[in-house]
Parts: C-alpha cells; structure tokens; sequence
C-alpha cells in the first residue's frame, strides 16, 4: 500500500498534499461509476477513470471533494432500476438510493450501541413522505409535515415485516430504519422501492442479518400480469400483489384484490419469485464492493441448562392445562400465569439468578414447543377443535336501528361490533400523499381498546397496528361497492373490538359486510375471511421443513406460538385481500398456496352462517332511518341557498339539524331521520324552488290578501294564486278569515291559469271534515307522496333552473282540477299578451267580410285548440269556465249550464270587434280592470306597462272591444284618460 501511494504521487504532486484518507478506495472491487461534488470551473476537463484500478488516478484538485459512490443497474420487466451509496447519508451504517424513472428513495439503518438486555427486537421503521418530493409545499399552517399519515405507517409496516425475521435470535439491540421519499414522478408508487432499499442498506452495514430480501408488485390488466405497473396501470388492475420472499422462501405476501379465484393468486405468486429475486443479487454485488464486515453483536440465548432445568419444572402443569380444553382464554392464562409463580419460587429457593433472568422467555419456549409437538403428533388443538374446523359463529345485524347500519359479528371469542356511517361526497377523507387518489370515499377505522383483552392502557393517536389491521378489512370490502359513479356517497365503517381472541380483522370484515347491507348499500354480496395458521417441524442440520400443520380459524394463543399468521378475505367468487406475517426465516411457496383452499373452505361456511342473518341488502321504510339526498344547482340557485357568508346554509342546519353539503354544484343533504329531511327538503324549496310539479304539496307564506284570494309565495320566491273557492270546503265569506299575512301553510299546486300564473289549493290537502284546522295550523305540512320507500332512491338530479315568478293574476280562475301534464310552466305578462295577439290575428283572418265577433256557442278551431294546449294544462272543459265566470259574476247564471265545449252564447248582447260603449268597472286587480257592460257582459281592461292606480269601483269608462282572449272574454281598451 505505501509503495503504490509513493508511486501515485511520484505520478500527481497534488496528491502529496491531502490527506491519507481522501486517497482511499476500496480496492479489488469494480465500480460502475463515480460521482463528485464540483467546487471548480465546470470548463476544467476531467480524465477518464481507471475502473480496473486498485488506486484511483482521478486528478485530486484544492477546493474538490471526491465522494466514492458504488452503483448497481439492473431491470425488472421493462423498467431500469438503480441502487447507489457512498452519495449521501455517508455516517449511517448503512445507506442506499434506489431509482426507477423519476422516483429516488433514501433508506437508512442505523443500530443503537447497547447491550441488548431484553427478550424482544426492538425494530422501529419510519417511512416519510415529504411535499418537497413533488414540488409542494405543505398546506398546514406551520408549512410544515405533521405526524406521521396513515399511508406512511402502512408503508412503514409494509417493509418492516419481510426484514424482522431474518435478524439473528436473541438479537434485541435496537435497530432503527428510516425511509424518505427524494423525489417522486406520482408514475411509481415508492413502497416497494424503500423495501428494497432497506435491503440493501442492512447488506451494507455492520448489523447481523440474514438477507437479502426481494419485494416486487404484481398487477394484472386484460388477464395479463404486468410486474412494477405504474399507479395509472393499478387502477386498471384487478389485482395488487405486493410479493416478498428470499432466494427460496415467502417472506410477506400483501394483496387487494377484485374477486381473484385462488387458482389465478397461486399463478401470480409464482410468477412473481423469479421476479422479487433479481432484486437480490445486486444486492449482494453492492455488499461486495461496499459492504461493512458483520460486528459481533451480544446475543440474548438461553443456554441448554438453563431452558432444561425450566423445562423440568414447568413441562407438566403446562401439558396439563393445554390439554384441558375446558380452558378459556382467561382461566388459560391465569393457570399459564400460577404455573410461571411456582417455578420462581422454586429457582429462588435455589438462589439461581441466572434462570430468573430468563425465566419468562424459557417458560414460553416450553409452552411453544408443547403446543406444536401435540399438533404436530396428535393433531390436538389448544381447544379441542379439529385443525380445519372454525369456532362457532354469532351475526346480528341491525343492532342499532337508529344507526345508520350496525352489526355484531362473534366468532369464539372474538367479538366485534361494527357500525356505518354514511355521508355527502364532500365529507371523503382528503390524501395528502405523493401517489394515489386525492380522496377516499370509503374508510374503514378499526380501534382495539384495551378493555377488550383486560387490560388497562392509554388511548394515543395513530397507533400502527390498528391502522394495518383497519386498512386490510377496507380493502376486503372496498371490492364489493357500488362504483362511485353509481354510489357517490361517502362511507364510515367503524369496527370496535369487544373482545378479542384472534382474527379480529377478519371479524372486521365480517361485521362490516353485514353493517354494509344494513345500511342498505347495494353490496353485491357478503365478504368475509378468517386466519390460517401453520406449525412446523424444522430439521436442524439443514433449516427444512420435514412436516407441518395447517390450521384454519386460529386462536391469540395459536398465532402467538405458531410460525404464520396468514389472513385471507373474500367472497364467494373471489379473494378480496391478503397479509401474510411470518416468524421463521421463510416458508415455501408451495405450503402457501396449499392454505389458499384451506381458507376457502372456511371463509364459505362462514358467509352461509351470515346470509342466514342478512342475504342481501336492506330497503329502508323506516321513518327513523337516516336518509341523504342530492340534488344539482345552477350557480343562482346555489348561491340563493348558500346565502351570504353561507348563512342561510347554517340557518337551514341549525332549524333542521341536518348537514348541508355543496361540491361541484352538487347539494347533499343529510338528516338522521325523514322528519328532518322533508323539513331540510321544504327550506330548501323555498329558497331556491324547484321544478314545479303539479299535484306536489309545497310549504309557502302569504305574501299578500286580495277580496278574491291569497297570494302565497313558496318554491325559492315563485308566488301563486291561492283562490278563495280553494280555501276551505266550507263557502267563506272573506279570505281573512281562513288566512293571514305571513301565515306559514302547505298548499298544492293544482295548475295554471290561463296566463300562466301558478295556481294553488289549501282544501285538496285537506279532509272534508275536521281537517281543515288542523292542516291550518300547519301541524301536518309534509306530503306523504314525496317519502321515498327506498333510502336510495333519493340520489337523482333535480334540475333548477331560472324561473319567473308571477306575482298576482289578472285571468279567471279555473276550479281546482286533477291536471294531465306533470308540471307547470310559469309565463311572464309580456309571453302572456303576445299569445293572445296570436290568438286574435289567427282567429281574425277567418271572420267574414262582416267583421262578426266569433259567438261563445261556436266550437273553438283547431288554432283555439293548438293555442290552448300550449297551456300545458286541460283547459278544454268550457264547464269548468263557465262555472267559474258564474263564480265571478261575468256571466248570466244560465250560461254556467251551458253543455258546450266553450262559452256560450250571450244571446242578444253579443259584442263585436270595435263595438264602442259605456262600461262600469265591476272589480279593480293588480293588473287591470274587470269591466261590465250592458247586459251584464263583463269584460276585462290590462293595465300599461307602469300600470293605473286611480280607478274606483263603480266608476263609469268609455271602452272600445278590440280582442277576445282564448275563452271568449272580450278585452276592453280605454277610449277617454281612462
């Protein structure tokens, strides 16, 4: 080494000038290539390095400092992927970037310089996402990343579960990974790469470990599988595979999935190991070129002795108490609890310090190796089941009716009770992460309190182990919603252990399915999954498996001493998700997919027991049951509801108590009950209005009091004509003494007039007796037409658009009636006179050279008939209109008789165009005159545009006849001031 330094300086007398240190590079080892840090002119040329050189003879210059990186390049299906260190983090013990396109992630390790007394691996692994990756800086009002998200403790246990069990035995010294997101393209989804990176950083560092480690995503589009697919590939895929094992055995197996049959998983399983192990020997070769030498770590073992001398004391009450499946959970542990006292007694008796300080992890490696040895040999259970059998089961659903969906699920001993809550679009859970959907409209929470396994604990924030198990039983279920544009609601199940005994996920699952279709979510069917465990008989000169047992539906107990914890969820058709955790260094593949038709033998007895409690979802008729709405608005509209500041909005939800919710001009309302929502739906009317449907009950105010009726204003604004003839049943002699100003009543729109205004009725909402008070006092204001009898049949968009309001009527009234056409089309005055100009020059090019008025006896034309359709109402029933001109006074009392189609005849008074006489004005209304002429004709005078405010009733006026309405009418004009 000293002769090949003093000849590179004999070659570069710069080199003589810098430290030892900077001259170093690891020699005997290619390095693909080298990276600097350029303190100098960029113009300087650089000479080529020598990478066969044991010493390098790069030109080492003042103000240059040389970082040595090693790299490894390789692909995985058709995507370059790129592990480098020696860059960056250079003091961790272990670090390593890996690159796939745009997507660069940092992992490193570092391990705690303790002594390592304790009887557990205290591995901690923090995966970080931060804004900078993407270009963003963070929303919050500190500009700065908060605790950790749920997706980063996802990814956390995603990677920490393949690397635990590949530490050493009685490894326990601390060991801390951390993982941070560089950059991200938003292409790749970073998960996988840390894991591999993580890999490779412990290869490289001085901590014992048994890897490397291969972890790859498997999709499949169109039924092909497609290996590291882009995030915009998943979202096609009915499959999300994330596959991790060594050389020759399964490390960790997570899975999302659409209904996948077990036959396609175990295809896709064994095509991704070929693939997950080409992550490995780059690994290794970085390791080679880079790599620390393993330190010798103090191990936490039991000796022989020691575990022999234990094992003496404790083998036979504990054969004892395992044997005894009249055990339960409790009195288990307490007997398990009795029998580890005794022993101490005893060790203490003999003053043996050195099995007291290993007394509880030799007690529970005797009850581990009696538990396999009699599942192993005997085929014997902790309690008394057969190795495929599944505890008994216990469904109730509908536990809660005033939830909007609930259930109990039990299976043993475990319970779970699982809730729904459905909300508005807008209420989706926002994601704040690099990759991915920017919401989440269906949330799974799962929370396990200490009372469920009698204990006494503290309630924190995230906890990890809660947000793994929730997200598998979301994904397990997510597979069977409703598409979101079919289902745009926002779901909440809510899943709270009662007691737990094994699998509460799984029973997630289940009580979440059956809350589902409680709540009347159109599910297509149930889910439901259950946990396969699996014991073990190693061979200890070679690491094999020589024999094993699979067991289905596993006990705490079972999964605490067994070698696997295997949870599969799915339905009928399909499996739905996936996790696999395991103690060993590795189980093969094949025992895997021998547990997949385990599992499905048991996950179907299962969903039978629940379709015996609920088959399919339910119809909601209740009253009581929560019920949502939607409805879309155009920007007027909305801004009518919202209000300033969104104060009617508020006003609406703090009178109603339910939630109003706006995205995209889409309105969601939320009510814990029908009440609340018809009572939400009416001030939302009324704010905005509605298409105007006739027969529809609606809730208005009176705005105004007329000798001949009530002006009610209702349906966002829209006023209508609420007759005297329409009030009561019983005649009344004046409108004040049905009504009020400001009177609140519900009223129901039976049609129009002939001008188009909106015409209303209180006595067809009303019984004919004994009714009428009550309907009066508004205490009975809801239709029962507009209830809807399923809970989801409310998701339809009703349309409102700009409408005129008429404000008073100056057409006759017809008789309430039962209207063909479903709605009603408000005109303004302008619409109204240019129809009956029509009207009149159409009906003027057919009269005779004589100029004769068309006589009321004579059948209307066809033109009539045309123009009175245009109404949109039945007008046709000239009994109608004669009854109501009886009712006005505007016509002699037999004309009401009349059995023509049209008005009839007025005999000898019969007017003509241009007939000029001396009229007496009858009645003086909003919008004109009703005038009466000799004989008792009565005709009627419109106002101009500004309108005359000076008549008096009685008063003599000159008039002129120039038109006839659409019924025969005569239309007067002033010839005189007046």
């Amino acid at each position: 080494m000293a002769v090949a330094i003093a000849m590179k300086a004999a070659k570069n007398p710069l080199t003589s000038a810098l430290p030892r240190f900077l001259t170093w590079r690891s020699p005997g080892f290619r390095r693909f290539c080298s990276s600097s840090l350029d303190l100098q002119s960029a113009s300087l040329s650089e000479p080529e390095l020598d990478m066969e050189s044991p010493v390098s003879t790069y030109p080492l210059i003042p103000g240059r400092k040389v970082l040595g990186s090693f790299k490894e390049e390789f692909e995985i299906g058709s995507r370059t992927i790129t592990i480098e260190t020696g860059k960056i983090a250079r003091f961790a013990n272990g670090s390593v970037v890996i690159t796939m396109d745009e997507t660069n992630v940092l992992s490193t390790v570092s391990a705690a310089k303790t002594d390592g007394s304790r009887d557990f691996l205290p591995l901690t692994v923090d995966y970080q996402e931060k804004q900078y990756a993407q270009g963003v800086i963070p929303t919050t009002f500190m500009r700065r990343e908060g605790a950790p998200k749920e997706r980063e403790l996802l990814c956390g246990r995603l990677i920490d579960r393949p690397i635990r069990p590949l530490f050493p035995a009685g490894f326990y010294h601390e060991v801390q990974v951390t993982v941070n997101v560089l950059s991200s393209d938003g292409k790749q989804d970073p998960d996988v790469l840390a894991a591999n990176a993580t890999s490779a950083a412990l290869m490289l560092s001085d901590i014992p470990w048994g890897g490397p480690v291969g972890m790859i995503r498997v999709g499949r589009i169109d039924g092909q599988f497609v290996f590291n697919p882009t995030m915009d590939e998943l979202s096609m895929s009915d499959l999300n595979l994330v596959y991790a094992c060594t050389r020759d055995k399964t490390l960790m197996i997570d899975v999302q999935a659409r209904e996948i049959s077990e036959k396609d998983l175990e295809a896709a399983l064994k095509i991704a190991h070929p693939e997950a192990v080409k992550y490995i020997e780059p690994q290794i070769k970085l390791a080679q070129k880079a790599g620390k030498q393993k330190k010798e770590y103090k191990l936490s073992m039991i000796t022989d002795r020691t575990l022999g001398k234990i094992r003496s004391l404790a083998e036979g009450p504990i054969e004892a108490v395992f044997t005894d499946a009249a055990y339960g959970k409790f009195e288990r542990g307490e007997a398990l609890d009795k029998i580890t006292q005794d022993v101490r007694a005893k060790l203490e008796e003999e003053f043996d310090e050195e099995s007291l300080k290993v007394l509880p992890k030799a007690v529970d490696t005797v009850r581990k190796q009696i538990v396999r040895k009699r599942v192993i040999d005997k085929g014997l259970r902790v309690d008394g089941r057969k190795l495929d059998e599944v505890r008994p089961l216990h469904c109730e659903a509908g536990t809660y009716p005033i939830l909007h969906g609930s259930s109990i699920f039990s299976r043993g001993d475990t319970q779970v009770l699982c809730t729904v809550t459905i909300g508005a679009p807008g209420d989706a859970q926002r994601l704040d992460s690099l990759v991915g959907p920017p919401t989440k409209r269906f949330m799974l929470h799962y929370t396990f309190p200490p009372f469920c396994i009698n204990e006494v604990g503290k309630r924190g924030g995230l906890n990890r182990r809660e947000v793994g198990h929730g997200t598998l039983a979301e994904k397990a279920l997510l597979a069977v919603l409703p598409p979101e544009d079919e289902f745009q609601y926002t779901v909440r199940v809510n899943s709270e252990v009662m007691s737990s005994d094994g699998s509460t996920s799984m029973a997630s699952v289940c009580g979440g399915s059956m809350a589902l279709m409680d709540a009347g979510i159109p599910v297509r069917e149930h889910v439901a999954g259950l946990s396969v465990g699996l014991v073990s008989e190693v061979d200890t000169s070679t690491g094999n498996i020589k024999d094993y047992r699979i067991l289905t539906d596993i006990l705490g107990l079972e999964d605490h001493l067994g070698d696997m914890d295997f949870k599969i969820a799915g339905t009928r058709k399909g499996i739905t998700a996936i996790q696999l955790d395991i103690k060993p260094a590795g189980i093969p593949l094949d025992i895997i997919c021998e547990c997949l038709e385990t599992a499905r033998k048991g996950r179907i007895q299962i969903i039978d027991r629940m379709d015996e409690e609920l088959s399919s979802p339910r119809t909601l008729n209740d009253g009581n049951a929560p019920r949502l709405a939607t409805m879309k608005l155009d920007e007027e509209s909305l801004r009518r509801l919202l209000g300033p500041l969104g104060l009617h909005r508020k006003k609406i939800e703090q009178e109603t108590g339910a939630r109003i919710a706006v995205s995209d001009g889409v309105v969601t309302i939320v009510a814990k009950n029908q009440l609340i929502m018809e009572k939400a739906q009416q001030k939302v009317d009324f704010l905005v209005g509605r298409q105007i449907q006739v027969g529809s009950i609606y809730k208005g105010v009176i705005s105004s009091i007329k000798e001949y009726g009530a002006f009610v204003e209702f349906n966002g604004g829209q006023q209508g004509l609420l007759h005297i003839s329409e009030l009561s049943h019983e005649p009344l002699s004046k409108v004040s003494d049905a009504v009020s100003i400001g009177q609140e009543l519900s009223v129901m729109c039976i049609g129009q007039d002939v001008r188009g205004n909106i015409k209303l009725s209180l006595k067809a909402t009303l019984t004919k007796r004994g009714s009428e008070k009550k309907f009066l006092e508004d205490s009975n204001p809801v239709s029962s037409d507009r209830q809807a009898v399923n809970f989801w049949s409310t998701l339809v968009d009703v349309p409102v658009g700009k409408e005129d309001a008429e404000g008073e009527s100056v057409g006759e009234n017809v008789e309430s009636s039962a209207c063909l056409t479903p709605s009603v089309v408000v005109r303004s005055a302008a619409e109204c006179d240019a129809r009956d100009n029509f009207n009149y020059h159409h009906e003027t090019k057919k009269t005779t050279a004589k100029s004769l008025p068309r006589p009321y006896n004579s059948a209307p034309s066809q033109k009539d008939r045309v123009a009175s359709s245009r109404s949109r109402i039945d007008v046709s029933s000239g009994k109608r209109i004669a009854s109501l001109l009886k009712e006005e006074g505007s016509l002699p009392v037999d004309l009401s008789k009349s059995k023509s189609s049209s008005v009839t005849s007025v005999n000898a008074k019969s007017l003509k165009l241009g007939d000029r006489f001396t009229a007496k004005i009858y009645q003086i209304r909003a919008r004109g005159l009703v005038l009466e002429v000799a004989g008792g004709v009565r005709g009627m005078y419109k106002f101009e545009v500004d309108g005359r405010k000076d008549f008096e009733a009685g008063e003599e006026v000159h008039v002129k006849c120039t038109s006839f309405s659409a019924k025969g009418i005569p239309v007067f004009s002033l010839l005189e001031g007046k």
